[in-house]
């Protein structure tokens, strides 16, 4: 087996990669899948390039990575794809059932995309090809913000499980708000931070207002916040609410409410809530979906957002048995708008090709763009005949759009299921679409300089006939 060295490697100073105090003294932990040294080296001098300072170990079986999972914790994999010669249990499935999530990036060599569609929809983090490697420091990144993100929500969870000392210890913390409501959600009692939280001038001002009312008073908000579930066997877990308050100055935030109930003997039971402010963290989270969806150039989404789409459609058509179709789109010729024009002009042709699918499609469509010049298109709950006509309006506003150099499409048409119950084949059928398009269309072009030339002959054998006959 071969294992890199344990202080291998450049430095990492980009702060995204892993985040809190002790991630930023300590290198990243990479552990290789079934990668030889000449593979682990090039990926290392690409993250050297990259800035990142990791230490690595590889394993070349089943049986080695359990036992190296078993020793040391590790931020990410990566593996080779195809896996040839792996014994035991898939690798996904392997780690499914560990406690700890750890990101898998497949390094790929040739993948296909509706393999690439299978491998994201089964869990892998990303899958990136060896002839772009440039793309690994990426890839991590993103894996490893989302697996930030996942942590911190199930650290949030976990935080607010709390005891009745938990409670009392609260109401003094200058992080979380805390109060105390009777049972119309009239405020008895707050503490500091939940005063500078809402933006009040003293904790007399906010008791006069009715942040708590609408939940308390709304039975199903209510036992959300209590954790109270029909037919839930345990109902004192807390599961946290999450809503908008208005601060005083209008504006409103984020909250994430977790809460108990509190009786006494007099009979005048009351509620303890928790409330934490998960503005930002929303927000962040909101960015980091955005950027992971959409193709950064046109806008559109991009193939991990397309794979997502079909699944989810494919699912919907198995509820209500109603078709829908998937387009595919690749703009001709960008390569000669590349040489002729620049690749400024490039990209916005491949703009251009973005607002056409935008403005000839509903908003209940998904546009995609996920190659260089490759584009999709999702229309849910539409036949081949529709499908058809919005195909041919697609190539019209392409063709009349006002802009040089003028562009034209060439479209593929797969409709769910006639053509493919699966992500793979369905996708499959819609690329074999588009390339008998362009086959039906380089057949065109080639006839018409042979009925040129045709042409030409035919008339220069009258014109000689007629020749002849003048001069007899």
């Amino acid at each position: 087996m071969h294992r890199t060295s344990q202080t291998h490697v450049g430095q990492l100073e980009q702060g995204p990669m892993l985040q809190g105090p002790a991630s930023r003294r300590r290198s990243l932990r990479i552990l290789f899948v079934l990668c030889d040294a000449a593979s682990v080296e090039q990926y290392a001098q690409e993250l050297k390039r990259a800035h990142c300072r990791f230490v690595a170990d590889a394993v070349q079986t089943s049986e080695k990575l359990i036992k190296q999972l078993d020793s040391k914790e590790y931020d990410v994999l990566l593996a080779k794809y195809p896996m040839l010669n792996w014994q035991g249990a898939p690798l996904l499935e392997m780690l499914r059932a560990r406690e700890r999530y750890i990101p898998v990036i497949f390094l790929a060599e040739l993948v296909r995309p509706e393999t690439l569609a299978e491998l994201i929809t089964e869990g892998a983090a990303d899958c990136v090809d060896k002839d772009h490697v440039g793309h690994l420091p990426i890839a991590i990144r993103r894996a490893l913000n989302e697996n930030n993100l996942r942590e911190e929500r199930d650290h949030s969870e976990k935080k607010l499980r709390h005891s009745e000392a938990r409670y009392r210890a609260l109401v003094g913390n200058l992080t979380y708000g805390m109060c105390r409501c009777d049972g119309k959600g009239k405020f008895l009692d707050v503490n500091q931070a939940l005063v500078t939280m809402l933006g009040y001038a003293s904790r007399r001002e906010l008791l006069g207002t009715t942040h708590a009312s609408e939940i308390l008073c709304d039975a199903s908000k209510r036992a959300q916040l209590l954790g109270h579930f029909a037919g839930s066997e345990r109902e004192d877990v807390n599961v946290p609410l999450e809503t908008d308050w208005g601060k005083k100055d209008g504006t409103s935030l984020k909250v994430r409410l977790s809460g108990r109930e509190v009786r006494t003997k007099g009979g005048n039971d009351s509620y303890e809530i928790i409330v934490e402010n998960v503005t930002q963290q929303r927000k962040l989270e909101d960015h980091l979906r955005q950027q992971a969806a959409k193709d950064p150039l046109t806008g559109l989404a991009n193939y991990r957002h397309l794979v997502e789409v079909l699944d989810t459609e494919i699912k919907r058509s198995e509820r209500t048995a109603r078709e829908f179709a998937l387009l595919f789109l690749d703009l001709d010729g960008l390569k000669k708008i590349n040489d002729s024009f620049g690749h400024l002009v490039g990209s916005q042709a491949l703009c251009r090709m973005a607002d056409v699918l935008c403005n000839s499609s509903r908003d209940m469509d998904t546009a995609a763009r996920f190659g260089g010049d490759e584009f999709a298109l999702i229309l849910p709950e539409t036949g081949a005949v529709p499908a058809s006509l919005v195909a041919r309006r697609i190539c019209e506003n392409l063709g009349h759009d006002g802009r040089k150099p003028k562009l034209s499409v060439s479209i593929g048409v797969a409709i769910y299921p006639k053509d493919g119950e699966k992500i793979e084949t369905l996708m499959n059928a819609a690329d074999v679409a588009v390339y008998a398009m362009k086959a039906r269309a380089h057949s065109s072009e080639a006839q018409v300089p042979r009925a040129i030339k045709k042409f030409r002959q035919e008339t220069a054998g009258i014109g000689k006939s007629r020749s002849n006959r003048v001069s007899a």
